[in-house]
């Protein structure tokens, strides 16, 4: 058993804090000098889910409360699997710990709204993985991680950017290498990990819906145990149910919460005035990715003042809020061709199909530019769920799609295309206008 003083605090109930709903989070003092950083209190200062409190107002939890719930679910994941056979033989004590520090840490480079905009796809948008080094390298938690864990911190970093740990640190030599690697990062970001039960029950209670809290969180974690080659995670039968319950609890989140024609809207009016201010040089990435959400805020609006931008930033972030209407939708059971032809495509791409749109509608004396918007589903698809069960008589194991009829038919491709809708906005004045003007279909059904 790991002597690990954090997993003891589970019980003993020494030091903790409560976060909702009715979670006590054990805190060590080498846990609590980490939350104290610089580093790691700018996490307190940015959303959890973007625009989601638009349209669900109590939705303005943090990523520092987030941070707190999947540390949380490290220890949990960690006491149970200490008693599978196999387990200690892959996992030394400095892994667990590894995995426990970095499930801490794992968004510690996050920034704002930083979601949408790797969404976008471009080449110089590094992702909040590679930017963790902005704040795992800095002198204070380098410290703290060599002075308190006696872990590198190179060694978190790489974990949590899913890249090879082979020759990190003094105590690799005790590692399984590649294995223990592989299976800690699947724990943090896998089929069934500590990220996505931790965000799925955390948005779903402070948006309000009962969605995302119907996971049997309990029951998954009471089912982990190892794969058949002992590098991965498995479920016993015993935690079908429950993780089929994940997997829908993920679905119906993204449909009616993160995809939510109004909160894409804002989505859609964020992306394409980043867009467009990072192309005229007017905000600087390397500003903003250190900056707390509303000293972001404020950057935009401030490179927005004078330019066509304008409209789109005081529009999301001004005293009053004017949000761009939907005046056209495309499912992939509901006119699939046009969905089709958008979905997964380059942002580039759905940007010039929106400028001809204008241009068909308003021609060359279009009163501003930027009145139409497409928002669709990005390039890279939602990971698909692949994950053993093992059934206990047979000592065998079976791939979950295999015998599910649930993951079948949400975990797959049928994720993103069900979940996630092609949409049309326009600005609220120019709304009405073009959902009485065929001209939108017709351009959509032109392309190729």
């Amino acid at each position: 058993m790991f002597k690990i003083p954090e997993i003891t605090g589970l019980d003993s109930r020494v030091g903790f804090v409560r976060i909702p709903s009715e979670l006590d989070v054990p805190l060590t003092d080498r846990v609590r000098r980490l939350l104290d950083t610089e580093s790691f209190r700018r996490l307190a200062r940015i959303s959890q889910v973007g625009f989601v409190p638009l349209v669900y107002p109590a939705a303005c939890h943090t990523r520092f409360e987030h941070s707190l719930g999947v540390y949380r679910l490290a220890l949990l994941f960690i006491r149970r699997l200490e008693y599978l056979s196999g387990f200690s033989e892959l996992v030394t004590q400095h892994d667990a710990e590894l995995l426990i520090v970095s499930a801490l840490l794992h968004d510690i480079g996050h920034w704002s709204f930083c979601h949408l905009v790797e969404d976008i796809s471009f080449d110089n948008v590094q992702s909040h993985e590679l930017l963790s080094a902005r704040y795992l390298f800095r002198d204070e938690v380098a410290e703290l991680l060599h002075k308190d864990w006696e872990i590198e911190p190179d060694e978190v970093f790489k974990l949590l950017n899913k890249q090879d740990l082979t020759g990190v640190g003094k105590h690799l030599n005790n590692l399984n290498q590649k294995v223990s690697r592989n299976f800690l990062s699947s724990v943090l970001s896998g089929p069934i990990d500590i990220d996505k039960m931790d965000y799925l029950y955390r948005d779903s209670l402070h948006a309000g819906v009962p969605y995302g809290r119907n996971l049997d969180q309990e029951r998954l974690i009471g089912s982990l145990c190892m794969n058949a080659a002992g590098d991965g995670l498995a479920i016993t039968e015993k935690g079908k149910t429950a993780a089929e319950l994940m997997i829908f609890a993920r679905y119906v989140m993204f449909s009616e919460v993160y995809w939510h024609h109004t909160v894409r809207a804002a989505s859609a009016m964020f992306q394409r005035l980043f867009c467009e201010l990072l192309f005229t040089g007017q905000i600087k990435l390397d500003e903003l990715y250190g900056m707390v959400e509303s000293e972001f805020i404020y950057a935009i609006k401030n490179s927005s003042k004078g330019t066509d931008t304008e409209l789109l930033a005081e529009g999301l972030f001004g005293s009053r809020r004017v949000l761009y209407k939907r005046v056209a939708q495309f499912g992939i059971m509901e006119q699939p061709e046009i969905y089709r032809k958008l979905a997964g495509k380059p942002y580039n791409y759905l940007c010039g199909i929106a400028n001809r749109i204008e241009e068909c509608v308003w021609g060359t004396a279009r009163p501003k530019r930027l009145l139409v918007l497409i928002d669709a589903p990005p390039m890279e698809r939602e990971i698909e769920i692949k994950i053993d069960v093992f059934f206990g008589k047979e000592k065998k194991y079976k791939p979950l799609e295999e015998i599910s009829p649930v993951v079948r038919a949400m975990a797959k491709e049928q994720f993103d295309d069900y979940a996630k809708r092609v949409r049309i906005f326009a600005h609220p004045e120019t709304a009405k206008f073009l959902r009485q003007n065929n001209t939108i279909i017709k351009i959509l059904e032109q392309e190729t």
